[in-house]
């Protein structure tokens, strides 16, 4: 790792000059799931072969997430970390993706993706290339890091068979004393129905012969492991040494059986479909609504079913038959199963095998030490003038959550509004709206109860904020708000006077140290009228609001970076140079994919750096010669979001909550708002200038779907972007600006 104090070091080239780097010199080349298809010569822009399948390219960024996980130039214990990552990944993936096809295949839709495939011939796609990565995963803990750990750190993951009879012996009466009360066994006969399996819960399949009358029969138990997956071996000679609960269970499972014969415990897991249908036009109550889908997708049918190799036959042709799988359902894993738990490894205290820590610093402008006695709130600081934060970089704590708990306590806030997409009840933000709410502020919040995976967590957080006061609404019918806002009103010299935050990600103290963000705090106030009319939009009657800087979807985004793109083809056209570079997460909008091209087709150099999954093909001759896609993928989640046009050597940046995908630009309501400010502006700029001429996280995608990450070419020095931005950030917190280079896009 880089030192995090020394200031960022000039890099050769700006956005628009930026050389090819080349084809990396010993970086292996990824697996890949997308499947690209031969353009016809005659193929128009509405042709499938243009375009790559959206949930094959969401496997295509796990293969990334887990070459992290791979690479040795990566932390031994934050590998194990991108393990962990790279499992939950898929686990969503079948919960979300799959589950969604599978409904469609039950339903008979036959209606083809982008790229000219239908439900089931993507299933099937996506089945080989699953099956690939989920042999990758296993191979990956079980022949490379599993070893490293043990070689390395002195950790050792051992099976049941490798401990010595004193450690079993030990492992066995705490087995008794702790395990046995808790376990449930579930048998299946006449008598006793299937049991309910429960999503992503790790079982045994236990096989066994009654002795007397020689009868075969089958029960279930789910392995306990809310006290952690991984028990500690005693009288070990290592510094940590582990033993997987579930492989306790097996060697002592016949103490739940005395009677039988046991011939088998076999390991398995289920995961079920999280893609339910939900009709909120028929719903009058949206949160009884979320309510009623919870419980509905405890119970939704099974997608997947992993097991463990060695499962007898007839065991798993029962499973199958009980959950209605076919084989193609069915993951065989040579290793242990759900390698997400191997997140409490990683987090183990052993410092020289993890990232350098890093602290984020308070921003340079919201710096105590700097204000004066008549400006010691942060409302003061922001009159002076606009602040940007880029989280993790810079403390959500000292600037975005400072502005919340500053406005509760202030006695001149009269109302605090905010957007809220994930939330809980023990959110440092949510205690500050029941502070501001019991001193009788004005506060009204829009709770996101729709947000995927945490409905449940959004609704005791909304259910608290109603109980002290706080007025809330639960989102608008066939829409999913995703916006990040907040507006604060406070009355000075006796009128009231607007603060906002805009922003890119969810306002959760806990992502904004793993999640890259912007937020801008603003006193702008045609940007306060703006949002003040949005958030009567959101709670009222006023869907054709009118809106002077803000950008919101669905209303006027499409259309917005439509005019970007257009006005940058009529630049390119009249002589000029056309510029786009876009950063977000995902790219898969058919519309602005069309605009990308033809600005491609018209000469306009465009850049996306694009961290997940896109529809684009670049480098398409005649097509998409001029884009160029680079995904960025490390330390810290890529989730900020910004877009810039060269607009003629006036540069115009926006940034916001939206992606460039058909579900935020028709189906939520998002919000981006310009960016003005000369030196804000500058600093964005240095962002994306950073993001392109990284050579350390960057993945350079090909028009044939392939991912090739980058390298420093020989004598050419490492640029790692996530450490650039962390000197930069101790630079400019310690006031020191001065940058000895000169950018241009």
């Amino acid at each position: 790792m880089h030192s995090h104090a020394a200031p960022a070091e000039p890099l050769a080239t700006s956005p628009a000059a930026q050389p090819d780097p080349g084809p990396p010199t010993v970086t292996p080349l990824l697996p890949r799931a997308v499947r690209a298809q031969e353009v016809p010569p005659d193929a128009t822009l509405e042709h499938p072969s243009l375009y790559f399948n959206r949930e094959l390219g969401l496997l295509d960024f796990n293969w990334r997430v887990l070459q992290q996980g791979r690479d040795a130039r990566t932390p031994l214990l934050e590998r194990v970390r991108f393990l962990a990552i790279t499992s939950s990944n898929l686990d969503e993936f079948f919960q979300k993706r799959v589950g969604g096809l599978k409904r469609q295949l039950a339903a008979g839709v036959q209606t083809r993706s982008l790229d000219g495939r239908t439900p089931g011939e993507q299933l099937s796609m996506i089945t080989d290339a699953a099956s690939e990565m989920y042999a990758a995963l296993a191979h990956a803990w079980d022949r490379e890091l599993r070893p490293l750990l043990r070689s390395e750190a002195d950790v050792v993951v051992s099976d049941w068979h490798e401990l010595t009879g004193g450690q079993r012996g030990a492992l066995t009466r705490y087995f008794r004393e702790n395990i046995y009360p808790v376990l449930t066994p579930l048998a299946v006969d006449p008598g006793h129905p299937f049991p309910f399996i429960s999503n992503l819960s790790l079982s045994l399949a236990v096989l066994m012969r009654h002795s007397a009358r020689n009868t075969m029969h089958f029960a279930r138990i789910k392995v306990p492991t809310t006290q952690g997956r991984w028990v500690p071996v005693p009288e070990s000679p290592h510094a940590h040494q582990f033993v997987p609960v579930e492989q306790l269970v097996q060697a002592n499972v016949a103490e739940l059986f005395p009677g039988m014969e046991v011939l088998s415990a076999s390991a398995f897991r289920v995961t079920r479909n999280a893609d339910v249908d939900r009709d909120d036009d028929e719903s009058e109550d949206l949160l009884a609504l979320i309510s009623e889908e919870l419980r509905e997708r405890r119970f939704a049918p099974v997608v997947r079913l992993e097991v463990e190799r060695g499962m007898p036959p007839e065991v798993r042709e029962l499973l199958c038959r009980e959950l209605e799988l076919d084989d193609a359902d069915v993951y065989e894993s040579a290793d242990m199963l759900d390698h997400a738990d191997c997140t409490t490894l990683a987090d183990l205290d052993l410092a020289p095998f993890r990232y350098d820590s890093w602290e984020p610093v308070v921003p340079e402008a919201l710096q105590h030490e700097g204000e004066t006695e008549d400006e010691r709130n942060i409302f003061a600081i922001v009159r002076r003038g606009d602040v940007l934060v880029h989280h993790p970089y810079e403390s959500f704590t000292a600037s975005v959550q400072r502005l919340l708990d500053e406005a509760a306590d202030d006695p001149h806030v009269l109302a605090i509004k905010m957007t809220l997409y994930r939330t809980g009840g023990q959110s440092p933000v949510v205690q500050a709206l029941l502070r501001a709410a019991e001193r009788g502020k004005q506060v009204a919040v829009l709770v996101e109860v729709t947000a995927r995976f945490d409905e449940a967590n959004n609704i005791v957080g909304a259910q608290m904020m109603e109980d002290a006061g706080v007025h809330v609404t639960y989102g608008l019918v066939g829409l999913k708000t995703h916006s990040k806002v907040t507006l604060i009103v406070r009355l000075e010299e006796g009128k009231p006077r607007t603060y906002c935050h805009v922003g890119t990600g969810n306002y959760h103290a806990k992502t904004t140290r793993l999640y890259t963000d912007f937020g801008l705090l603003t006193a702008d106030p045609e940007i306060g009228r703006d949002l003040v009319n949005f958030f009567h939009f959101l709670t009222g009657y006023a869907p054709d609001q009118n809106y002077d800087r803000l950008v919101v979807a669905p209303r006027d985004m499409r259309r917005v970076f439509q005019e970007r793109i257009r006005r940058e083809v009529e630049i390119q056209q009249s002589g000029g140079t056309g510029r786009v570079i876009a950063k977000m997460n995902a790219l898969d909008d058919f519309g602005m994919i069309v605009e990308l091209y033809r600005a491609s087709q018209a000469g306009v150099k465009v850049d996306l750096v694009i961290r997940g999954h896109t529809r684009l093909r670049p480098g398409l001759p005649g097509f998409s010669e001029n884009i160029r896609v680079t995904s960025i993928v490390g330390r810290f989640l890529e989730h900020d979001r910004i877009f810039f046009f060269g607009n003629g050597g006036d540069p115009e940046i926006f940034m916001g909550s939206a992606d460039w995908r058909g579900r935020n630009l028709n189906e939520r309501v998002e919000t981006l708002v310009p960016v003005v400010d000369g030196a804000l502006r500058s600093r964005l700029i240095d962002v994306l200038h950073f993001a392109l001429n990284d050579n350390r996280l960057s993945w350079e995608l090909n028009g044939d779907g392939q991912y090739v990450q980058r390298r420093p070419a020989p004598g050419e020095p490492e640029v790692n972007y996530q450490d650039v931005l962390m000197r930069d950030a101790v630079a400019r917190s310690r006031a020191q600006a001065a940058r000895p280079w000169e950018l241009s896009v």
